[in-house]
C-alpha cells in the first residue's frame, strides 16, 4: 500500500519547483519557432560524398544566406532558411554543387511557407490548445456533475495537464536553446495529443474515486482516493508502459522527420502517468479539505491566537 496522499506535500512541492524551473526556461529562452511558425523554406538534403556542417554552413553563407539554421540528421542535413521559389531553389542546389566541389545535391524534402500563412497557424495553434483545455475543464465538470463541487474536479483535472503541457514547453525551450531544436505543426500535435492522454489518465482514476465515495468504502475523502490510485495504478502503469515502448521504437528508428514529435510525445505521456498519480487526486484532496496551509504555509500562514 503506497501512501499517495499522505506524501502529497513532497509531490505538490515537487511539481511547484520543476514548474517554476521550465517557466523561467520559457521566458529566457522561449521556444524557437520552425518554418510552420516564420515563414520560410525548409529542406532535407543529402551529399555525395559526404561534406562537413561547417563546410555547407561557410557555402550557405557565401550563396547568401547567413541565416540558414543547419542541424544533421543521420546522413543527411535539415536547413531552414528564407523563403525562396523554384528558380532560386535550382541556383541553390547548383551553387551548392559548384562550391562543395562537384558535390551531388540530393532533395529528401522541401517545404516552402509564407510569413502571412505562418502566422496564421502559429495563432490557430494557440486557439487550438486553449480550446482543448477549456472543454476539457467543462467535461469533466458535466462528467462529475453529482458530485460535491463538481467545478472543482474539472479544475484539477485541467491543472494536471496544463502541468504536463509546461514541461513539455519547457524542455523544449531549453532544447531549442542548446540545440537549436524548432517547433512546427507536428509539435502542436503532439501537445494536443498529450492533452488527451494526460486528461484520459485523470479521468480513469477520478472515475474510481467516484466509484469508491458512492460505496462509501470510508468516511475520510484521503482514504479513498488513495484506494482509488492504488487501484488503478497498474492499470495506469500497464497503459503508459505499452505506449513508451512503442514511441521508443518510433524514436530509434522513425526517422529524423518525426523525432522531436516523438520526443514530445515520450515527456508527455511519462509526465502525464506522474500527474494523473501524484498530482491529480492529491491535489483534488487538498481543495476538498482546504489543507491548501499544509502545502503553501508561507501563502496561508496560521491565524495568531488573540
Amino acid at each position: 500500500m503506497i501512501d499517495f496522499v499522505g506524501k502529497k506535500r513532497w509531490f505538490i512541492l515537487g511539481s511547484a519547483i520543476a514548474l517554476l524551473i521550465m517557466i523561467i526556461s520559457l521566458a529566457a529562452f522561449k521556444l524557437t519557432p520552425g518554418v510552420d511558425f516564420t515563414g520560410g523554406t525548409s529542406m532535407t538534403l543529402n551529399f555525395t560524398p559526404q561534406v562537413e556542417q561547417g563546410q555547407l554552413r561557410q557555402e550557405l553563407i557565401n550563396l547568401g544566406h547567413p541565416e540558414a539554421v543547419i542541424q544533421k540528421a543521420g546522413d543527411n542535413f535539415f536547413i531552414r532558411i528564407k523563403a525562396i521559389n523554384i528558380t532560386e531553389r535550382e541556383d541553390l542546389f547548383n551553387g551548392l554543387k559548384t562550391g562543395l566541389n562537384n558535390t551531388t545535391v540530393s532533395a529528401l524534402g522541401y517545404n516552402t511557407i509564407s510569413p502571412i500563412i505562418a502566422a496564421n497557424t502559429a495563432r490557430n495553434a494557440g486557439i487550438a490548445v486553449l480550446i482543448a483545455c477549456v472543454a476539457m475543464l467543462f467535461y469533466i465538470a458535466w462528467a462529475f456533475r453529482r458530485m460535491p463541487n463538481p467545478i472543482r474536479w474539472g479544475t484539477c483535472a485541467v491543472i494536471a495537464l496544463a502541468h504536463d503541457v509546461l514541461i513539455v514547453l519547457g524542455v523544449f525551450a531549453i532544447l531549442g536553446h542548446a540545440l537549436h531544436v524548432e517547433i512546427d505543426a507536428l509539435f502542436i500535435s503532439a501537445i494536443l495529443t498529450i492533452v488527451g492522454y494526460s486528461i484520459n489518465n485523470v479521468v480513469i482514476v477520478f472515475d474510481r474515486i467516484r466509484e469508491n465515495k458512492t460505496r462509501g468504502i470510508s468516511p475520510d475523502f484521503s482514504v479513498v482516493v488513495n484506494s482509488s490510485l492504488m487501484e488503478t495504478l497498474i492499470r495506469n502503469l500497464n497503459t503508459t508502459l505499452t505506449v513508451i515502448c512503442v514511441l521508443l521504437a518510433l524514436f530509434l528508428f522513425g526517422g529524423a522527420t518525426i523525432h522531436y514529435f516523438i520526443l514530445a510525445l515520450l515527456i508527455g505521456v511519462i509526465v502525464g502517468i506522474y500527474t494523473s498519480l501524484f498530482i491529480a487526486g492529491p491535489l483534488l484532496v487538498v481543495w476538498e479539505k482546504h489543507q491548501w496551509r499544509e502545502i503553501l504555509p508561507w501563502l496561508f500562514p496560521a491565524k495568531k491566537a488573540a
